[in-house]
């Protein structure tokens, strides 16, 4: 399937669901390819052909984002490696859930949550281990019992019982064993970051380096990013501002498009310009000349701009 194809099906599922969907959006490289958001969810999604293309740079720039906006960042793929991705499967790249679109339509549209993860070796599910253990004393069965009926050891089935994940395989075993469902779904929008990924720091000759040393003077934090519309992600005050950087003619250009992202996520858009000294919004985008981005006296004037 083609990206434009993939992009449309992703859009057209996410719009089904109740989602308003940002624009899309050409420019490359691109960390994210749309924006989507309902009365409960933000999602950050980044739309691919093979999810193993997904580089942990775009890994990183979709956490950020996504940790800054309060959203979930999630990944749409069709294949992993030499395979297609698995109806009702949940992958994993760099800590992100990668998933296909039949199981994003299954999940959003028919609230039909999966059940089941890739992993090395093959699929695994979740399994409440309080049940286990709870089945397992009401039979008076002691850890080697259930272990020989399973084809395991104790220690793996004390594993079990401490919330341990086990093969698709065994599983369907203790179910069939104990006639009771013991297999937990898998929620896609529970998203915990991983601890390796930190809010950037501003990468030493970025272009952004002499506007953000002033904006944090004022209180204003920076995060970075590398391939996102927009250059990067200020926080003020529980406030964050989509912020691009750079000439008239290539901000000017992008300025719709960050604001209508901005619109979807429900927070603020600028564009910081550097080579004219005029002020002026397009649309809900403030575009200011670095110039009188340096004339601001803190944070809360800036907002306060932000907000006419």
């Amino acid at each position: 399937m083609s990206q434009d194809r993939q992009l449309q099906l992703v859009t057209s599922v996410m719009i089904t669901a109740g989602f308003d969907v940002s624009e899309r959006f050409s420019l490359r490289p691109r960390s994210f390819d749309l924006i989507a958001r309902d009365n409960r969810t933000l999602l950050v999604i980044k739309v691919v052909a093979h999810i193993d293309s997904v580089s942990e740079e775009v890994a990183f720039d979709l956490e950020v984002i996504s940790r800054h906006l309060g959203g979930v960042p999630l990944i749409v793929g069709e294949r992993a490696r030499d395979a297609e991705l698995e109806r009702g499967a949940v992958y994993v790249r760099y800590g992100i859930y990668a998933i296909s679109p039949s199981t994003l339509y299954d999940y959003f549209v028919e609230k039909i949550p999966p059940l089941v993860y890739a992993s090395p070796g093959g699929l695994y599910v979740n399994i409440n281990g309080d049940l286990i253990k709870d089945l397992r004393e009401k039979r008076s069965m002691s850890l080697g019992d259930l272990g020989h009926v399973l084809g395991v050891s104790r220690r793996t089935i004390s594993k079990y019982e401490s919330g341990m994940g086990t093969t698709l395989e065994v599983a369907i075993r203790i179910e069939e064993f104990f006639d009771t469902g013991i297999v937990e779904s898998i929620d896609l929008i529970r998203h915990e970051p991983p601890r390796a990924m930190e809010p950037d720091q501003v990468p030493p000759g970025s272009g952004l380096r002499s506007p953000i040393e002033f904006l944090e003077q004022l209180g204003v934090s920076m995060h970075a990013l590398h391939g996102a519309p927009f250059q990067a992600l200020l926080t003020f005050d529980k406030q964050t501002i989509l912020t691009g950087y750079g000439p008239a003619q290539k901000m000017i250009k992008r300025a719709a498009l960050i604001g209508n992202l901005s619109q979807i996520a429900k927070k603020h858009a600028m564009c910081i310009v550097t080579d004219s000294t005029k002020e002026k919004k397009i649309g809900t985008t403030l575009v200011i000349s670095e110039q009188r981005l340096h004339r601001i006296e803190d944070g809360f004037e800036l907002l306060d701009m932000l907000g006419e």
